[in-house]
């Protein structure tokens, strides 16, 4: 009973304590209680207070794919090495782990990813972490955590510390019934894998946070992206990455996509650039949470010949997956994206010409093209 009495003058002294200018009392009772996820409608959300010339400090969730590592290189060279913090829940090579911060981070631990936004001071959060369409159709209920649950732990932290939250989506968004060529913005959208399922789940998501409690949500929707500096990750339109690996390596390239299947695609710098302007728009520029971006689309047999065009010895294949020849059918033949080029300047630098001789000078082609001539 003494120790009772004790706590009981301890609270007492807490609530009857005058205000101070640390915030409101209710938003410290929030962060105490049984569930710390649980976000009001009428919540005060509070980001580090930086001045307009101070960088963001931002967390990148699977930053060990291609495009968080090549994301994290340009925000580092932007905002500095210190203030761009790569995550992932594998080991990162040598060469990424010395180049800046990385942090060992599982989306599905709700804890450790809202200690890590707290001990950082995160003001930008970039979601990276997904399964790709053909590993989540091959492993439905992992991509289903992955993708919805570890998404739902991001929302509910980014809302909780004001944060400005980036969720690329795809055009595995869109499904049979979505209009292919072109396909805007705002369309019927019944995707027909989890990833495409996730992926509006997250879309819709973010609008409801960013409409409901004022979560500075922002989203692109990717086309197929082409890097050279990483492997295939399971997507369907991988092909159009692995063709140039085969073309330097063996000379002999397989598709698994029809010749003639026809998707919207882009370089990578483009996508990063695109991520960084969009991210940096003014708030009040911006009169949707998602756009389409597009750059080129083109077939797998558009590609080979002008791969054929620098390296003629290409011997081409098709052994047709069902599985990515399902999805691909069912996906966009190009984007409509007149809206990111009104409301915040996007163009893209890359055309099909430009991204195939840049893929080959990277790959290393440069003696198989002079013993080739």
């Amino acid at each position: 009973m003494p120790v009772v009495r004790t706590v009981s003058k301890v609270v007492q002294q807490v609530l009857l304590a005058p205000a101070c200018s640390c915030g409101p009392l209710s938003l410290s009772v929030r962060s105490i209680s049984f569930s710390p996820r649980q976000v009001t409608s009428d919540a005060s959300f509070h980001s580090v207070s930086f001045s307009e010339t101070d960088h963001p400090r931002v967390l990148i969730t699977g930053g060990l794919g291609q495009l968080g590592v090549g994301l994290a290189k340009l925000l580092r060279k932007r905002f500095g090495k210190n203030n761009v913090i790569l995550s992932d829940i594998r080991k990162p090579p040598d060469h990424v782990f010395r180049s800046g911060p990385f942090i060992y981070s599982d989306i599905l631990d709700y804890k450790n990813l809202r200690e890590i936004v707290v001990n950082n001071r995160i003001t930008w959060l970039v979601h990276y972490s997904a399964l790709l369409s053909a590993v989540g159709e091959a492993n439905v209920t992992l991509a289903r955590n992955v993708n919805i649950t570890g998404l739902h732990n991001i929302l509910d932290i980014s809302a909780e510390h004001g944060l400005r939250l980036f969720v690329p989506s795809t055009i595995g968004a869109f499904g049979p019934t979505s209009p292919r060529n072109p396909t805007p913005d705002l369309c019927i959208q019944r995707p027909r894998t989890i990833y495409g399922v996730s992926k509006v789940h997250a879309e819709l998501m973010g609008e409801y946070y960013h409409h409901r409690n004022g979560l500075d949500f922002r989203c692109l929707r990717y086309p197929g992206i082409i890097s050279a500096d990483s492997q295939p990750g399971g997507g369907t339109t991988d092909y159009a990455v692995q063709i140039f690996h085969d073309a330097v390596k063996t000379g002999k390239f397989v598709c698994n996509l029809k010749p003639d299947t026809r998707l919207p695609m882009m370089f990578i710098d483009d996508c990063l650039r695109a991520t960084l302007e969009v991210m940096e728009a003014p708030a009040e520029a911006l009169s949707m949470r998602t756009y389409n971006i597009n750059a080129m689309s083109f077939t797998p047999e558009e590609l080979a010949r002008e791969v054929q065009k620098q390296l003629p010895d290409l011997q081409v294949t098709y052994e047709i997956d069902p599985v990515r020849q399902a999805i691909a059918d069912s996906w966009p033949m190009s984007f409509e994206d007149s809206n990111a080029r009104k409301d915040w300047g996007w163009k893209h630098e890359y055309d099909l010409p430009e991204l195939i001789q840049t893929m080959l000078n990277f790959i290393g082609s440069d003696s198989r093209i002079a013993h080739a001539n």
